[in-house]
């Protein structure tokens, strides 16, 4: 999910902040990068154009469902991670302990996996945040950082989704 300064996108999208490279093929999205913000870059697939539109309808409406292809990406472990990521409802949160538990494992291993994910804001990792402290602590890592640009993009996509979040899980366990 880090900028590659050798990387080449098929789009770049500007949300508020920040940007999102989006990497495919002809058929699958086979990557989505955090960006420092910078100009945006018209798609030059038609896969990469429906990423632009999906994403900037979540931009626009936090509330959109994405439908698009994901290449299969990630160890066993990690696609069951995502998957319990992707079924955290848009303005909820979980932690990275209780999905650990749900999945009988530990909150690290959790949170790496978080930090392997080759499709942020379509698989929602900033939803998973920290048991315990308060403010950033609170927040945990994101995209393996622990502060700075990443979790300023972390931020603002828990108040995109719910302005009246204040960091505490909100999703029961089940």
């Amino acid at each position: 999910m880090k900028t590659r300064p050798d990387q080449t996108y098929q789009a770049v999208v500007a949300a508020p902040g920040f940007c999102l490279g989006v990497q495919c093929d002809n058929d699958e999205i086979t990557g989505i990068d955090f960006l420092e913000p910078r100009p945006e870059q018209a798609p030059t697939t038609p896969l990469a154009a429906e990423a632009v539109r999906q994403l900037k309808a979540y931009i626009a409406d936090p509330g959109f469902t994405f439908g698009l292809p994901l290449r299969p990406a990630g160890t066993t472990f990690q696609r069951r991670v995502w998957a319990q990521i992707s079924a955290i409802p848009t303005g909820q949160t979980d932690t990275y302990g209780q999905l650990a538990k749900s999945l009988k494992n530990a909150a690290r291993a959790v949170g790496q996996a978080c930090g392997a994910n080759p499709y942020p804001v379509v698989v929602p990792c900033h939803r998973v945040v920290a048991t315990g402290g308060a403010g950033d602590k609170k927040l945990g890592g994101f995209a393996r950082e622990r502060g700075g640009f990443l979790l300023d993009v972390k931020r603002w996509l828990l108040t995109h989704e719910n302005k009246q979040f204040d960091l505490a899980p909100t999703r029961q366990p089940g």
